[in-house]
């Protein structure tokens, strides 16, 4: 081995409990920001479906056209 792969292993083994400390916090780290955006998704799908399921029916919207059929009616006597 080189000299220079033995002194960069031997601070490696040195600043070992550092890294090792370092690597398990960037891992909670991005475990927890994973578990905040899987529950954000959870929140927005649960809060859709209850908003499709509660929105009201406008399937049978009842629209009252006697003021279009008076005036419909109303241009053939003029012709």
């Amino acid at each position: 081995m080189s000299q220079e792969k033995v002194d960069r292993y031997k601070e490696q083994k040195a600043n070992r409990k550092e890294i090792i400390k370092k690597e398990k916090q960037e891992k909670a780290v991005r475990r927890g920001i994973g578990i905040l955006v899987a529950a954000v998704c959870v929140v927005w799908l649960g809060y859709s479906v209850v908003d499709w399921v509660n929105r009201p029916d406008t399937s049978q919207a009842q629209i009252n056209l006697d003021a279009y059929y008076d005036y419909v009616n109303g241009m053939g006597g003029e012709g």
